[in-house]
């Protein structure tokens, strides 16, 4: 089953942030991951998962960071558990 419009934001938000730690803007995932949604659309969006709680904005103007809400709903439900199989293998 594929994850939804919310939870594929979601999940490039977390990830941008984990490697950037920079506040993640719609503008900015439309151009780097190539999405065909409507700025408008992306933040409806971030706002309802600010709303939800798994997002924060640091400032005004900004893009949005994640809660620990956010994080704890990644690591439980849309990280890439194929990744912790392969750690698991090279561990074993």
């Amino acid at each position: 089953m594929g994850l939804t419009r919310k939870q594929t934001l979601l999940k490039l938000i977390v990830e941008d942030f984990i490697k950037t730690a920079e506040p993640v803007g719609s503008n900015y995932l439309i151009q780097k991951y190539n999405l065909n949604i409507s700025s408008a659309t992306i933040r409806n969006e971030m706002n309802a998962l600010e709303k939800e709680g798994l997002l924060e904005k640091t400032h005004t103007s900004s893009g949005r960071v994640p809660s620990n809400e956010g994080y704890k709903y990644y690591i439980e439900n849309l990280r890439n558990s194929q990744i912790d199989e392969n750690v698991k293998n090279e561990i074993n």
